[in-house]
């Protein structure tokens, strides 16, 4: 159980580069990854490059200093849940956002299988629309 914390904790605890890394490292060739409905990048995505593209790309992309900062987790067995607040400002139209989020990853033999969102969505599309 500690093993699998520590494989989440190293995804959103150092750089944006160095979590970036260890995310990939810790993805396995098939994982699911669940965008919360509402969430602009909504959808499920397999394998790293659909992951890759599909949502951390625009994030970096999109977003003006967008930060995932985690201040809770839990760990049971093969899953570890990861509570926080998503922060950044959006490119096209400069305004900011803080909206709460969850994240339920499921593990096996060291590899993330599966992920999936649950996100104040509502907040972060207020960020979305134009004045």
């Amino acid at each position: 159980m500690t093993a699998n914390l520590d494989i989440i904790r190293a995804t959103y605890e150092g750089s944006s580069e160095e979590n970036g890394k260890n995310l990939l490292a810790a993805l396995a060739p098939d994982a699911r990854w669940t965008e919360a409905a509402g969430f602009p990048y909504a959808g499920t995505y397999i394998g790293a490059e659909e992951i890759l593209s599909n949502v951390f790309r625009r994030l970096a992309t999109e977003w003006i200093d967008y930060r995932a900062q985690v201040h809770t987790y839990l760990a049971d067995g093969d899953q570890v849940a990861a509570f926080g607040v998503y922060s950044g400002t959006y490119r096209k139209t400069s305004k900011s956002m803080r909206a709460t989020f969850a994240h339920l990853y499921q593990l096996k033999d060291g590899k993330i299988i599966k992920m999936e969102q649950f996100v104040d969505s509502a907040t972060v599309q207020k960020a979305l629309v134009e004045p």
